[in-house]
């Protein structure tokens, strides 16, 4: 199965998260001058955004994911744990897991970022937390609630930022309880559990690599050194395995036997690394839920962190973004060109988002001025437009043999380079009936010339709702007109 594929059959696990749950606050501004006070810069804000941070910002991304995800945790009972529960309602989180404690501080991080364009600097960071041990009676209860949730789970997630929701105690319980229910357990940890070993039995740790370099006692700064720290961390700690991330070099992942594998990151632009660990963990449980080898979840994994660093900010990345950015690697010469498969990946985010798909059609052969003009008309009519466009055999049978002129993987090129056309959509029959039917647009677009020989698709689109549009067609413009004009110059 290929990875595609296996993020087409994710599905919705049941997945639980426990862990320290906090509200990230990001203050965005222009910083154009220094103080007059101090040699620091002054940030004039222009906006502010607060989102799940901490486990909660694992428990978005698994939900952004498909996943149905119960949350356990901690909250103080101040407005910040109020904001907390709203953004995880919005996001469709389960939160009937997460204990509110009377005098504790729900962690609060807030970032200042200086923004310039798309991207933007982190300048200052703020911390607003209690990372002090909870009463007794609180880790017990929050003990039981993991272990009631994991009735239903498919599948644990422990989130470790070291502020006190997860105890020694309540992680060897849940990973107890967990393997003799034949449940995985993800574990996000931080040094301290690593040390001490609470996290001994889980199914996967993902430390990165200051946190693997600190536990293992040497320096991690290559692939040797990389794998032999995940070995020691595998096996120690009676692992099925372990996956060290390496920021700009990937990741190491040592399955108990071995051996180690280095999976490079695919190379992106770097906005910020806010919230990678929280991806990768996110994107490994779903592709081990979905019954993907411990490879293909580092893959996925990686994947979804090149993307999320890419942004700024804790980002959730979809599926619709991890379906693109792999078919961008596997064909990264076809442009704009699509499979049945990934069009209707992509054109099933564009109707989430409530976006109108265009669709016309044609052989294309020679570009020329009535089909810029066409194409143009034809997207003005929606959001989205795909271009069917028929194969050179499909061609051949339709114009006879010499056609057509431009080869088809050129046709798709040359069509890809047009900014009015999304996707382009090779078919080989001789209509576009079944192409119409895959696409199942809004609007279809044809030319003037078939409204007396009629628009093939048009019972289709109608009876779904949509539109058929005719386009009135430029007189002496056609591939046919062309090719008869070269045909009668005189030659030299």
């Amino acid at each position: 199965m290929s990875l595609a594929e296996t993020v087409r059959n994710l599905g919705a696990p049941r997945l639980v998260v426990a862990g320290d749950v906090m509200l990230d606050r990001y203050v965005f501004g222009a910083m154009e001058r220094i103080s007059p006070e101090a040699p620091i810069g002054v940030l004039r804000v222009a906006e502010e955004e607060v989102r799940l941070g901490g486990a909660g910002s694992v428990a978005r991304n698994l939900a952004v994911l498909g996943a149905r995800v119960t949350l356990c945790g901690f909250l103080g009972t101040g407005p910040y744990g109020d904001d907390f529960l709203a953004l995880a309602a919005d996001a469709g989180i389960d939160t009937g897991r997460v204990r509110r404690v009377p005098g504790r501080r729900t962690s609060l991080k807030t970032r200042l970022i200086a923004r310039r364009g798309a991207g933007g600097q982190q300048v200052l960071r703020v911390d607003r937390e209690d990372d002090s041990a909870y009463p007794l009676s609180e880790d017990a209860a929050l003990t039981q609630s993991v272990l009631q949730a994991l009735g239903e789970a498919d599948l644990l997630v422990l989130s470790d930022y070291a502020k006190g929701a997860l105890s020694p105690s309540l992680v060897r319980t849940a990973i107890t309880a967990a393997r003799a229910k034949g449940i995985r357990v993800l574990v996000d940890p931080k040094v301290p559990g690593l040390m001490d070993e609470r996290y001994r039995g889980a199914s996967v740790v993902t430390p990165n690599r200051v946190e693997a370099s600190t536990c293992v006692g040497f320096r991690i700064d290559g692939p040797g050194s990389a794998k032999r720290a995940a070995r020691l961390l595998a096996e120690g700690q009676d692992l099925e395995a372990a996956a060290i991330t390496l920021d700009r070099d990937g990741i190491c992942l040592y399955p108990r036997g071995g051996p180690g594998q280095l999976f490079d990151i695919s190379p992106r632009d770097v906005y910020d690394v806010t919230g990678a660990g929280d991806m990768v963990i996110s994107a490994m449980a779903m592709a081990l839920s979905a019954g993907a080898s411990l490879g293909d979840a580092v893959r996925l994994a990686n994947l979804a962190a090149g993307l999320e660093v890419s942004k700024l900010g804790v980002v959730p990345i979809s599926r619709e973004e991890l379906l693109e950015a792999l078919h961008q690697e596997e064909s990264p010469g076809r442009g704009k060109g699509r499979s049945a498969a990934e069009l209707a990946d992509r054109l099933a985010a564009c109707r989430r988002r409530g976006q109108k798909i265009v669709f016309t059609n044609g052989c294309f052969d020679l570009l020329h001025a009535g089909h810029a003009r066409l194409l143009s008309f034809a997207r003005s009519q929606g959001d989205v437009l795909v271009v069917g466009l028929n194969s050179d055999a499909s061609v051949r049978r339709l114009k006879g043999e010499g056609r057509p002129v431009t080869p088809e993987a050129e046709r798709v090129e040359l069509l890809s380079a047009l900014g009015c056309v999304d996707h382009v959509l090779v078919f080989d029959e001789d209509t576009p009936q079944q192409a119409v039917e895959q696409v199942a647009p809004d609007v279809l677009v044809k030319g003037e010339d078939w409204r007396e020989k009629g628009v093939v698709g048009r019972e289709f689109v109608e009876g779904r709702g949509g539109q058929v549009i005719l386009f009135p067609l430029t007189p002496g413009r056609s591939t046919t007109d062309i090719l008869r004009r070269l045909a009668e110059r005189p030659r030299e």
